[in-house]
């Protein structure tokens, strides 16, 4: 078992930035994929970003390369998403999710992760 705890949303202004954490406990960090995810209102749950067990691995979705930038702390059972120049477009509930199932390259679907965290709300005022 995983447990996953997101942090770190909350209201700002476009143009502004926002570091979600997510804090993990359970099984081994260190050994497992991580991936962050956002759900608008209305809309299926998207990928954003993900990066393998050591890091050395990363993918992003389009719309946030140059803006966001995903990384974990294995010390600290900890994954970080730094968000730079917020856009309206980025407001949604924020989960983060591990991927412990071994498997070759990052998974990019909700359905690729095992476990997920109860979400944090990020909202982008334009």
């Amino acid at each position: 078992q995983v447990q996953l705890v997101e942090s770190g949303g909350g209201l700002v202004q476009a143009g502004g930035s926002l570091r979600l954490s997510c804090a993990a406990s359970g099984r081994t960090f260190s050994r497992y994929t991580m991936g962050w995810f956002r759900q608008a209102p209305g809309e299926e749950r998207e990928f954003v970003a993900a990066i393998s067990w050591s890091g050395d691995i990363i993918r992003y979705t389009d719309s946030v390369k140059g803006r966001f930038t995903i990384s974990r702390d294995n010390a600290k059972n900890t994954m970080y998403l730094q968000m730079n120049s917020l856009k309206p477009e980025d407001t949604a509930v924020y989960y983060c999710a591990a991927d412990v199932t071994p498997r070759l390259g990052l998974a990019t679907t909700p359905a690729g992760y095992d476990y997920w965290g109860q979400g944090t709300q990020v909202t982008v005022s334009s």
